[in-house]
C-alpha cells in the first residue's frame, strides 16, 4: 500500500530523517517511536507532502508520489491529522467536519445546489461528530473550544475525508485523562475493519503497547528497529537507548 524507500532530507548538513526504507501493508497499525528529535513527524511529513524529500522516494500502491504536493497525496487517498491542530479557526466544529464531507462527495454547495444535498452533507457531518463525542459542540466556533476537544475534532474531519491510509501524530497529547479512550476506540474500530492502513506517531507506550502490530523505532533520524510490539518494547537496547525506560511506563 505506503512504501518509502531511502527516503532522506537534510536541513543544511543535518540529516533529519535519513535513508528510512519501509513499508505499510493495508489492515496493519504501526506505531512510529523514538526519542524526540528522531525524525517521527518530519519523516511523517516526508510521506504526507508536507516537506519535500532531499533524497528517496514514496510510493502509493506501486506508483511514485515523491513529487506531488500534500493536496494531491490527500486525494490519493493519505489522510494525516496533526500533531498541532489543522483547523478552520473560525468556523463552527459542525461547519469544519462539513466541509470535509463535502470535499470527499464532491458536491458544491452553491446558490443552486438542492436542500436535500445540504441536508445529506450535514447529517453525515453530525455523525462523524458523534463518533468523537462532539455531538453538544456542533454550534462552538473551532477557535473557542478547549484543546482537547480540537484534537478531537480533527480526528472527526479525518474521518470524513474516508482516506485508504490513516496518519495519526500524537493524536492524545494535550487530551485529558477522560478523553483519551474516545479517541484511541476510534482508531481501535478502523483497525478493526482490517481495509486501511495506519501509521501512528505516540508516546504513550500504553497506547503503542495496546493497538500496535508492528513498531518502528527511529533514532536520530534512522530506522534502528522494525518488529513486532513484544519484540521491540521488550528490547534492551530500544529499552534502553531509544525509549529511555519509558516501556516499562
Amino acid at each position: 500500500m505506503l512504501e518509502t524507500q531511502d527516503l532522506t532530507i537534510r536541513f543544511g548538513g543535518h540529516a533529519a530523517v535519513n535513508g528510512v526504507t519501509c513499508a505499510f501493508q493495508p489492515g496493519t497499525l504501526t506505531s512510529i517511536v523514538g526519542p524526540n528529535g528522531a525524525g517521527k513527524t518530519t519523516y511523517f511529513n516526508l510521506i504526507s507532502g508536507q516537506l519535500p524529500a532531499t533524497a528517496g522516494k514514496v510510493r502509493l500502491n506501486g506508483h511514485d508520489i515523491t513529487g506531488y504536493g500534500a493536496p494531491h497525496r490527500a486525494r490519493l487517498g493519505l489522510g494525516r491529522a496533526f500533531q498541532l491542530t489543522n483547523l478552520f479557526p473560525n468556523l463552527t466544529t459542525l461547519e469544519n467536519v462539513r466541509l470535509a464531507v463535502q470535499v470527499k462527495s464532491g458536491k458544491g454547495l452553491d446558490l443552486f445546489s438542492r436542500a436535500s444535498t445540504h441536508r445529506e452533507l450535514t447529517d453525515r457531518a453530525r455523525e462523524h461528530l458523534a463518533a468523537v463525542s462532539l455531538t453538544d459542540r456542533a454550534d462552538t466556533v473551532a477557535a473557542t473550544l478547549p484543546h482537547g476537544d480540537q484534537r478531537k475534532l480533527e480526528v472527526a474531519i479525518l474521518l470524513a475525508l474516508e482516506p485508504d491510509i490513516f496518519m495519526f501524530d500524537e493524536p492524545t497529547a494535550g487530551m485529558s485523562i477522560d478523553e483519551v479512550p474516545t479517541v484511541l476506540a476510534i482508531i481501535a474500530a478502523i483497525k478493526k475493519r482490517g481495509d486501511k492502513t495506519i501509521l501512528l506517531v505516540e508516546h504513550k507506550m500504553d497506547v503503542v503497547r495496546s493497538l500496535s502490530d508492528r513498531i518502528v523505532v527511529l533514532h536520530q533520524g534512522k530506522l534502528v528497529a522494525d518488529g513486532n510490539p513484544n519484540e521491540i518494547i521488550n528490547s534492551d537496547i530500544v529499552r534502553e537507548a531509544y525509549l529511555g525506560g519509558a516501556a516499562h511506563a
